[in-house]
Protein backbone atom coordinates (compact mmCIF):
# COMPACT_ATOMS: atom_id res chain seq x y z
CA UNK A 1 0.00 0.00 0.00
CA UNK A 2 1.16 3.53 -0.76
CA UNK A 3 2.61 4.93 2.46
CA UNK A 4 0.79 8.18 1.81
CA UNK A 5 -2.54 6.39 2.05
CA UNK A 6 -4.00 5.86 5.50
CA UNK A 7 -5.87 2.77 6.64
CA UNK A 8 -8.20 2.74 9.60
CA UNK A 9 -9.55 -0.35 11.33
CA UNK A 10 -12.97 -0.78 12.90
CA UNK A 11 -12.91 -3.63 15.42
CA UNK A 12 -16.50 -4.74 16.03
CA UNK A 13 -16.82 -6.05 19.58
CA UNK A 14 -20.35 -5.17 20.64
CA UNK A 15 -21.90 -8.65 20.54
CA UNK A 16 -23.82 -10.30 23.36
CA UNK A 17 -21.97 -13.66 23.58
CA UNK A 18 -25.33 -15.44 23.81
CA UNK A 19 -23.92 -18.89 22.99
CA UNK A 20 -21.09 -18.61 25.50
CA UNK A 21 -23.21 -19.13 28.59
CA UNK A 22 -21.98 -16.85 31.39
CA UNK A 23 -18.66 -16.14 29.66
CA UNK A 24 -17.98 -12.90 27.79
CA UNK A 25 -16.07 -14.24 24.80
CA UNK A 26 -14.20 -10.98 24.24
CA UNK A 27 -12.48 -11.27 27.59
CA UNK A 28 -12.15 -15.04 27.71
CA UNK A 29 -8.45 -15.93 27.89
CA UNK A 30 -6.63 -17.76 25.13
CA UNK A 31 -3.19 -18.80 26.34
CA UNK A 32 -3.50 -16.22 29.09
CA UNK A 33 -4.52 -13.27 26.94
CA UNK A 34 -8.11 -12.03 26.35
CA UNK A 35 -9.59 -12.66 22.90
CA UNK A 36 -10.06 -8.95 22.21
CA UNK A 37 -6.52 -8.11 23.32
CA UNK A 38 -5.11 -10.61 20.83
CA UNK A 39 -7.04 -8.93 18.01
CA UNK A 40 -5.94 -5.41 18.88
CA UNK A 41 -2.33 -6.51 19.36
CA UNK A 42 -2.20 -7.66 15.74
CA UNK A 43 -3.69 -4.46 14.35
CA UNK A 44 -1.34 -2.42 16.53
CA UNK A 45 1.60 -4.35 15.04
CA UNK A 46 0.45 -3.94 11.42
CA UNK A 47 2.46 -1.11 9.86
CA UNK A 48 -0.24 -0.33 7.30
CA UNK A 49 -2.84 0.42 9.98
CA UNK A 50 -2.77 4.04 11.12
CA UNK A 51 -5.71 4.11 13.50
CA UNK A 52 -8.07 1.74 15.26
CA UNK A 53 -11.63 2.36 16.42
CA UNK A 54 -12.96 -0.14 18.94
CA UNK A 55 -16.75 -0.59 19.00
CA UNK A 56 -18.12 -2.20 22.18
CA UNK A 57 -21.32 -2.75 24.12
CA UNK A 58 -22.41 -0.39 26.88
CA UNK A 59 -21.58 -2.90 29.58
CA UNK A 60 -17.99 -3.19 28.39
CA UNK A 61 -17.22 0.43 27.56
CA UNK A 62 -15.33 1.36 30.74
CA UNK A 63 -13.59 -2.02 30.89
CA UNK A 64 -12.36 -1.65 27.30
CA UNK A 65 -11.22 1.92 27.88
CA UNK A 66 -9.14 0.74 30.84
CA UNK A 67 -7.73 -2.13 28.79
CA UNK A 68 -6.66 0.28 26.02
CA UNK A 69 -4.92 2.51 28.56
CA UNK A 70 -3.19 -0.40 30.29
CA UNK A 71 -1.95 -1.98 27.06
CA UNK A 72 -0.83 1.37 25.62
CA UNK A 73 -2.29 0.67 22.19
CA UNK A 74 -1.27 3.94 20.59
CA UNK A 75 -3.26 3.36 17.41
CA UNK A 76 -6.61 3.07 19.22
CA UNK A 77 -8.00 6.55 18.73
CA UNK A 78 -11.53 5.93 19.96
CA UNK A 79 -13.58 3.41 21.91
CA UNK A 80 -17.26 3.90 21.18
CA UNK A 81 -20.64 2.30 21.77
CA UNK A 82 -22.15 -0.08 19.25
CA UNK A 83 -25.78 -0.65 18.35
CA UNK A 84 -28.37 -3.43 18.37
CA UNK A 85 -27.23 -4.97 15.10
CA UNK A 86 -23.73 -5.59 13.81
CA UNK A 87 -24.26 -3.11 11.00
CA UNK A 88 -25.27 -0.45 13.53
CA UNK A 89 -22.00 -1.03 15.37
CA UNK A 90 -19.97 -0.82 12.17
CA UNK A 91 -21.73 2.43 11.25
CA UNK A 92 -20.83 3.85 14.66
CA UNK A 93 -17.20 2.87 14.15
CA UNK A 94 -17.03 4.31 10.64
CA UNK A 95 -18.20 7.68 11.94
CA UNK A 96 -15.18 7.83 14.27
CA UNK A 97 -12.48 7.26 11.65
CA UNK A 98 -10.46 10.27 10.59
CA UNK A 99 -9.40 10.84 6.97
CA UNK A 100 -8.68 7.24 5.98
CA UNK A 101 -8.44 6.14 2.37
CA UNK A 102 -8.98 2.50 3.35
CA UNK A 103 -11.25 0.93 5.96
CA UNK A 104 -10.58 -2.47 7.50
CA UNK A 105 -13.53 -4.05 9.32
CA UNK A 106 -12.79 -6.99 11.60
CA UNK A 107 -14.73 -9.05 14.14
CA UNK A 108 -13.38 -8.67 17.65
CA UNK A 109 -14.13 -12.37 18.16
CA UNK A 110 -11.59 -13.53 15.54
CA UNK A 111 -8.39 -13.57 17.62
CA UNK A 112 -6.20 -15.56 15.22
CA UNK A 113 -6.07 -12.85 12.57
CA UNK A 114 -2.54 -12.11 11.38
CA UNK A 115 -0.62 -9.11 10.05
CA UNK A 116 -0.15 -11.02 6.80
CA UNK A 117 -3.91 -11.49 6.43
CA UNK A 118 -4.46 -7.75 6.87
CA UNK A 119 -1.69 -6.80 4.45
CA UNK A 120 -2.88 -9.28 1.81
CA UNK A 121 -6.36 -7.84 2.09
CA UNK A 122 -5.13 -4.31 1.54
CA UNK A 123 -3.17 -5.42 -1.53
CA UNK A 124 -6.25 -7.17 -2.95
CA UNK A 125 -8.57 -4.26 -2.19
CA UNK A 126 -6.46 -2.01 -4.39
CA UNK A 127 -7.60 -4.05 -7.40
CA UNK A 128 -11.35 -3.42 -7.11
CA UNK A 129 -11.84 -1.19 -4.07
CA UNK A 130 -13.25 -4.01 -1.94
CA UNK A 131 -11.77 -7.26 -0.65
CA UNK A 132 -12.95 -9.99 1.71
CA UNK A 133 -10.95 -12.72 3.41
CA UNK A 134 -12.58 -16.08 2.67
CA UNK A 135 -11.84 -19.80 2.52
CA UNK A 136 -13.19 -22.41 0.09
CA UNK A 137 -16.06 -24.56 1.34
CA UNK A 138 -14.90 -28.09 2.16
CA UNK A 139 -18.28 -29.68 2.96
CA UNK A 140 -21.19 -30.38 0.63
CA UNK A 141 -23.83 -27.62 0.82
CA UNK A 142 -27.56 -28.30 0.52
CA UNK A 143 -30.13 -25.64 -0.34
CA UNK A 144 -33.60 -26.37 1.07
CA UNK A 145 -37.08 -24.91 1.22
CA UNK A 146 -38.74 -23.87 4.50
CA UNK A 147 -39.61 -27.52 5.23
CA UNK A 148 -35.95 -28.54 4.90
CA UNK A 149 -36.62 -30.40 1.66
CA UNK A 150 -33.50 -30.26 -0.50
CA UNK A 151 -33.98 -28.10 -3.57
CA UNK A 152 -30.44 -27.95 -4.87
CA UNK A 153 -26.90 -29.15 -4.22
CA UNK A 154 -24.49 -26.56 -5.63
CA UNK A 155 -21.00 -27.54 -6.67
CA UNK A 156 -18.34 -26.51 -4.18
CA UNK A 157 -15.99 -25.07 -6.76
CA UNK A 158 -17.21 -21.49 -6.44
CA UNK A 159 -18.47 -21.56 -2.83
CA UNK A 160 -16.48 -19.66 -0.23
CA UNK A 161 -16.96 -18.92 3.47
CA UNK A 162 -16.61 -15.21 4.15
CA UNK A 163 -14.49 -14.06 7.07
CA UNK A 164 -13.03 -10.79 8.25
CA UNK A 165 -10.99 -8.67 7.64
CA UNK A 166 -13.19 -7.05 5.02
CA UNK A 167 -11.45 -4.08 3.42
CA UNK A 168 -12.91 -1.23 1.42
CA UNK A 169 -11.99 2.07 -0.12
CA UNK A 170 -13.39 4.63 2.27
CA UNK A 171 -15.77 6.28 -0.17
CA UNK A 172 -17.25 2.92 -1.19
CA UNK A 173 -18.04 1.65 2.32
CA UNK A 174 -19.31 5.08 3.37
CA UNK A 175 -21.72 5.15 0.44
CA UNK A 176 -22.81 1.58 1.16
CA UNK A 177 -23.71 2.47 4.73
CA UNK A 178 -25.77 5.39 3.51
CA UNK A 179 -27.99 2.99 1.56
CA UNK A 180 -28.88 0.35 4.15
CA UNK A 181 -32.41 -0.98 3.66
CA UNK A 182 -32.33 -4.39 5.37
CA UNK A 183 -30.36 -6.32 7.95
CA UNK A 184 -27.21 -7.89 6.51
CA UNK A 185 -24.69 -10.35 7.93
CA UNK A 186 -21.54 -8.80 6.51
CA UNK A 187 -20.35 -5.49 5.15
CA UNK A 188 -19.50 -6.73 1.68
CA UNK A 189 -23.19 -7.48 1.05
CA UNK A 190 -23.98 -3.76 1.19
CA UNK A 191 -21.17 -2.99 -1.25
CA UNK A 192 -22.28 -5.76 -3.62
CA UNK A 193 -25.82 -4.36 -3.70
CA UNK A 194 -24.50 -1.06 -4.99
CA UNK A 195 -22.90 -2.86 -7.93
CA UNK A 196 -19.26 -2.66 -6.83
CA UNK A 197 -16.93 -5.58 -7.49
CA UNK A 198 -15.86 -7.38 -4.33
CA UNK A 199 -12.83 -9.63 -4.67
CA UNK A 200 -12.17 -12.53 -2.32
CA UNK A 201 -8.68 -13.29 -1.16
CA UNK A 202 -7.44 -16.38 0.65
CA UNK A 203 -8.22 -16.19 4.33
CA UNK A 204 -7.22 -18.86 6.81
CA UNK A 205 -9.01 -21.87 8.24
CA UNK A 206 -7.35 -20.90 11.53
CA UNK A 207 -9.10 -17.52 11.45
CA UNK A 208 -12.03 -18.85 13.45
CA UNK A 209 -14.73 -16.81 15.13
CA UNK A 210 -15.22 -17.47 18.83
CA UNK A 211 -18.90 -18.34 19.20
CA UNK A 212 -19.08 -21.22 21.70
CA UNK A 213 -16.83 -22.45 24.55
CA UNK A 214 -15.53 -25.19 22.24
CA UNK A 215 -14.08 -22.49 19.97
CA UNK A 216 -11.90 -21.27 22.83
CA UNK A 217 -10.41 -24.75 23.17
CA UNK A 218 -9.86 -24.96 19.42
CA UNK A 219 -8.16 -21.55 19.40
CA UNK A 220 -5.77 -22.73 22.13
CA UNK A 221 -4.89 -25.80 20.07
CA UNK A 222 -4.30 -23.73 16.94
CA UNK A 223 -2.05 -21.35 18.84
CA UNK A 224 -0.01 -24.24 20.20
CA UNK A 225 0.31 -25.83 16.76
CA UNK A 226 1.57 -22.69 15.09
CA UNK A 227 3.51 -21.25 18.01
CA UNK A 228 1.67 -17.94 17.88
Amino acid sequence: MDKREKAGAVIVAAGTSERMGSVDKLFAPIDGKPVLARVIDIFQQCKSVNQIVLVVSGGNLELCQRLVAEQEWTKVTRTCLGGKRRQDSVAAGLSQLNQCQWVIIHDGARPLVSVELIENGLDTARETGAAVAAVPVTDTIKITDNDRIVQKTPTRQNLWIAQTPQIFRSDIITKAYQHIETTVTDDATLVERLGYKVKLYMGSYDNIKITTPVDLILAEVLLDEHGK
